[in-house]
């Protein structure tokens, strides 16, 4: 997976007046989420943005609030392609992927970013592209390969993570499908339905005359 460098600043000014001066200003609030797990209650000293999320069993998760700037953000964003992302925040480095983008109703501008903290010693689930390889067996036979699912759920520690996940389509026969549980990679867990299609050679309209023109 390919790294891509950002820089951010922790945002303190919360609510929507701060909300909005930001996004005047060419700039759109960012969540960290999937930092450190503490005990609560806290008695340690947080940074500049941070702040407690409580979760179960008297525990919290410290998310940092930020700030980044929309053009730094464009070739993250408009591209097919999965990044690690490498924060530096105010001179500290973090590493994180993108979890999720809130875009205007009716401009389609960036209103917030999700990112989640991702570390070397601990599993993602992060979307990826897929790709088709090879000729299909079922289109020399005058079908149509169909990709069902453009992006599978990998799950995986950041640095196995691949751009693309290719998949070899030479021996899928004419009527047939590939399912998400027929599909093995090294150091990857798929998380999508086992059941799932994820391409498929259809039978056209010259495929099936030939299959009846051969049956007779």
């Amino acid at each position: 997976m390919k790294t891509f460098n950002l820089n951010a600043e922790a945002r303190v000014d919360l609510g929507k007046k701060a909300t909005k001066a930001l996004r005047s200003e060419g700039k759109i609030p960012v969540v960290l989420n999937g930092g450190k797990i503490v005990d609560l209650p806290f008695d340690g000293q947080l940074n500049p943005g941070e702040k407690l999320v409580p979760i179960a069993n008297k525990r919290a998760i410290i998310s940092t609030d930020l700030v980044v700037a929309v053009e730094d953000v464009r070739k993250l964003i408009y591209t097919p392609d999965v990044f690690a992302i490498e924060l530096n925040i105010n001179g500290q480095k973090k590493m994180a992927v993108l979890r999720e983008i809130q875009f205007h109703p009716v401009t389609d501008a960036i209103l917030h970013i999700d990112l989640l903290e991702v570390y070397e010693d601990k599993p993602v689930v992060v979307e990826v592209p897929v790709k088709l390889e090879g000729h299909a067996e079922g289109v020399k036979a005058g079908g149509k390969l169909s990709l069902s699912m453009k992006k599978l759920k990998v799950k995986a520690i950041y640095t196995n993570i691949p751009e693309r996940v290719v998949i070899n389509v030479d021996n899928l026969g004419l009527g047939k499908s590939l399912q998400v549980g027929e599909l093995h990679f090294e150091g990857l867990e798929l998380v999508n339905a086992k059941n799932a299609v994820v391409c498929a050679v259809q039978l056209t309209r010259a495929a099936r005359g030939a299959q009846a023109t051969a049956g007779k």
